[in-house]
């Protein structure tokens, strides 16, 4: 992941955006992208200084608590329950989140579908003709 910009850097761009210069003037002078100097600018209206955001660290899963026992216990009641039921699920709880989030979190649960557990091939199963 690169790393954000110098602080001298958007400073010295806030500097010449104060002092009258435009956006695109600043970002030639500068030698960066028009659209780094007016998110920087939009940074100092809205926070009061254009010092970059948190990058990267931990990131909690939204499904948790509650919301991680009613996916485990819908599963545990219809096994082959499809990652759109369990979306339906969580939505009418209150938390909207993707298939690929919940497909993910029953990875991370140890809860796999798989159509063939013992990874046979088709008519090679047991009580199939072959």
């Amino acid at each position: 992941m690169p790393k954000p910009y110098s602080m001298d850097l958007r400073q010295r761009a806030m500097a010449r955006l104060a002092e009258g210069e435009t956006s695109y003037e600043v970002a030639e002078a500068l030698s960066v992208a028009v659209s780094s100097v007016i998110k920087w600018a939009a940074r100092v209206r809205q926070y009061g200084s254009p010092a970059p955001a948190k990058m990267g660290g931990y990131r909690r899963r939204s499904i948790s608590g509650a919301y991680r026992e009613m996916v485990l216990e819908a599963v545990a009641k219809k096994a082959h329950i499809t990652l759109r039921e369990l979306v339906e699920i969580l939505a009418a709880a209150g938390l909207q989140v993707h298939q690929a989030s919940v497909s993910r979190f029953l990875k991370h649960e140890g809860k796999s579908y798989k159509k063939n557990p013992l990874r046979l091939r088709a008519g090679k199963a047991k009580g199939r003709a072959p």
